[in-house]
């Protein structure tokens, strides 16, 4: 065993030290949120909280649990993001499958689409336009149909089916699968690096997704968690002495205060994604991996 030299030793102390400024530069932010979450709001205004709350309370959590339209909007949230993972990964990895068939006819067509798709957009107004004309604004398929395949992941997905032998294949063709049964029963099994790779990335974006909430939906029963937040931001900024729906909010959160209000969604829409994420953590490192070398 090689001895350690006092050169290693500082070069491990430098290394520790620049791991610590880099924990707690990105774990103190959210660590302040849940301090601030737990605090009194009015008193959180007057500043001077950093490690733990002046005036421990729970109103802040009761306003959010006791306010029907947060609650429903947080079921909105995890609708959307469960419909919404689920469907773009089975479409997407579809799509991708069958692109990677090396047989596959206008194969290049195909490619060209899809990469001028992903580097050139039509904007807000041509998509509210066809949204409209296939009547999904104002329901809430509107924020899971349009996004069903993404391109990028269409990408990753097939550079991983790429790789797989196609002797799995052609051996249950043998055997007298169908293309689809081959894809469910042999294809997705093995894929579970990628798998996981692609529901993360769309299961984080539908959840923080708000900007579809706020152009093409109207109806308050449709309303995302993440659009709430928004809404409060925009709410605080409103004088408190004016009349009108902003007095009547900055009122009825008279106890929270717009901004500990705003703190404790930002903590409760990030709970379920922390939750989430140790359980697709090995899977995502991996097919992340695989779509960086092999792609």
């Amino acid at each position: 065993m090689k001895r350690r030299t006092l050169e290693d030793y500082l070069v491990d102390g430098i290394n520790y030290f620049l791991l610590a400024l880099i924990f707690i530069a990105t774990f103190y932010p959210f660590y302040y949120l849940i301090v601030i979450s737990f605090n009194n709001g009015l008193d959180s205004s007057l500043g001077g909280i950093y490690f733990w709350p002046r005036h421990f309370t729970l109103v802040n959590y009761k306003t959010l649990v006791t306010d029907p339209s947060w609650i429903l909007a947080f079921f909105v949230s995890v609708a959307r993001t469960v419909v919404g993972t689920f469907l773009g990964v089975g479409f997407t990895s579809l799509v991708a499958y069958g692109l990677a068939y090396k047989q596959l006819m206008f194969k290049k067509v195909y490619f060209a689409i899809f990469i001028i798709g992903m580097y050139v957009s039509g904007g807000i107004i041509p998509l509210y336009v066809i949204l409209r004309q296939i009547h999904l604004l104002n329901t809430f398929w509107v924020y899971v149909l349009p996004s069903m395949l993404n391109i990028f992941l269409l990408f990753i997905a097939i550079s991983f089916f790429r790789e797989i032998p196609s002797e799995l294949e052609e051996s249950a063709r043998i055997d007298g699968a169908s293309e689809l049964r081959i894809f469910l029963k042999i294809i997705l099994p093995i894929s579970k690096p990628v798998l996981a790779t692609m529901a993360l990335f769309i299961g984080v974006t539908q959840w923080n997704s708000w900007l579809d909430s706020a152009y093409y939906v109207q109806n308050e029963h449709l309303r995302t968690l993440t659009y709430k937040m928004i809404q409060v931001i925009n709410q605080a900024s409103i004088p408190t002495n004016i009349q009108g729906p902003g007095a009547e909010y900055a009122a009825k959160v008279a106890q929270a205060t717009p901004f500990s209000l705003e703190v404790t969604a930002m903590v409760v829409s990030i709970i379920p994604i922390i939750c989430v994420y140790p359980f697709l953590q090995k899977y995502f490192v991996k097919g992340a991996m695989i779509g960086a070398v092999k792609g």
